[in-house]
């Protein structure tokens, strides 16, 4: 059933009266991921659909604004890698789907993100039935974030946040740069892995584990700078 939204949640927060205060709310983000058409301020869920497919395709929906989501070739590998080990390992468990980086979740009206890689258990959907639509109204049992440089701590911060007050339960934030990984159990909860450390799904995904090293080992080298 689509999700009908006010003109009050489509609009800014009256506490957003200009540009920096945009910009302080998306988690001071770079000016250049805020989309200007439509304007900031003004974007609906249908402006998210609407996006082309191209380099900038991936943008997420705050504050009524439209926001590039950064992702480079690497990032996309890293997720891609991670996505499939996650599919095969809920597949032959038979614990849910997996969701990859172009997903729209709305977290609620007007609140669309889009997690590069995310896990959803068979008890979220009644009958295993998967719902009709361009979005699918539900967060994340588990959210997958792979860093790149214009993400910023606040940004990260508040999106930790929307997962855990919609009930994400784990979120995995990883960084390429230091080939880490920052384990998430509640907004400010967090255990970083460096490369000789283990991801577990805990109670989300029992069983699994992944070696950080074969996370990036699978992925591939990069050429140093």
């Amino acid at each position: 059933m689509a999700t009908v939204i006010t003109e009050r949640e489509a609009g800014l927060s009256t506490e957003i009266e200009t540009l920096a205060d945009l910009l302080h709310r998306l988690g001071d983000i770079p000016l250049d991921r805020v989309r200007f058409h439509p304007a900031p301020g003004t974007a609906t869920e249908k402006d998210v659909e609407r996006v082309p497919a191209g380099r900038s395709r991936l943008v997420e929906l705050v504050e009524a604004t439209l926001v590039e989501k950064p992702m480079g070739y690497f990032e996309s590998r890293l997720a891609f890698v991670l996505g499939c080990l996650l599919e095969n390992f809920v597949s032959e468990h038979d614990l849910g789907i997996i969701l990859g980086e172009a997903a729209l979740l709305r977290y609620r009206p007007g609140l669309v993100r889009e997690p590069d890689v995310s896990f959803f258990s068979w008890r979220r959907f009644p009958k295993r039935k998967l719902p009709k639509g361009a979005f699918l109204d539900m967060v994340p049992d588990l959210a997958v974030e792979i860093l790149s440089p214009a993400n910023t701590r606040r940004e990260m911060a508040r999106k930790r946040k929307e997962c855990f007050s919609g009930g994400t339960k784990l979120v995995w934030e990883i960084e390429p740069k230091t080939r880490s990984v920052a384990v998430y159990a509640a907004p400010d909860k967090c255990k970083t892995l460096d490369e000789n450390g283990v991801l577990d799904g805990g109670r989300v995904l029992p069983g699994f584990r992944l070696a950080v090293r074969e996370l990036f080992e699978r992925a591939g080298a990069q050429e140093s700078e």
